[in-house]
C-alpha cells in the first residue's frame, strides 16, 4: 500500500464512519448504538473470517471507528444544546 493509499483510505474511513454513524443516530434516536453496532461488525468480520489484519489496515479501521465515536459525541452535544433530529 502506498502512502497516498494510506492517507486517502485514513480520510475516506474517518468520513465514512462519521457520516453513516450520524445518519444511523438521527433514525434510530440513540446516541451509542452506532458504535456498538461498528465494533460488532468489525469484531464478527475478524473473528469469523479468521482475518488478522496488519498495523496499517489496524490504523485505518481505527480511524473508521474515531468517525463513528465522533457522530456520536456530536449527536449528544447537538441534543444536549437543544437540537432536534427528526
Amino acid at each position: 500500500m502506498s502512502l497516498l493509499q494510506f492517507m486517502v483510505s485514513i480520510v475516506l474511513f474517518t468520513v465514512l464512519g462519521f457520516g453513516i454513524g450520524f445518519i444511523l443516530n438521527m433514525i434510530l434516536k440513540t446516541t451509542w448504538l452506532p458504535v456498538v453496532i461498528a465494533v460488532g461488525v468489525l469484531v464478527g468480520a475478524l473473528v469469523y473470517q479468521k482475518i488478522v489484519p496488519g498495523i496499517w489496515d489496524s490504523l485505518i479501521l481505527g480511524c473508521g471507528m474515531i468517525g463513528t465515536v465522533a457522530s456520536g459525541w456530536t449527536i449528544h452535544t447537538l441534543r444536549k444544546k437543544g437540537y432536534r433530529m427528526f
